[in-house]
């Protein structure tokens, strides 16, 4: 998978500390990757599941 054209972002709340990092710019998919370790793996998933779990986490 090619995600060399990824825009990542990370929440403004967390600073300068180490947190996940998301690339919503690409269609039909939404990366997540740990912002102290760049080069490692990275999850993805459907813009519909990643819009239900942010959903679900901001519930709970």
């Amino acid at each position: 998978m090619d995600l060399s054209n990824a825009q990542w972002r990370k929440a403004s709340r967390s600073g300068n500390t180490d947190c996940v990092e998301v690339a919503a710019n690409m269609p039909g998919l939404v990366a997540v990757r740990d912002s102290k370790d760049l080069a490692g793996p990275v999850l993805t998933f459907d813009p519909q599941n990643w819009k239900s779990f942010v959903e679900h986490a901001a519930r709970h």
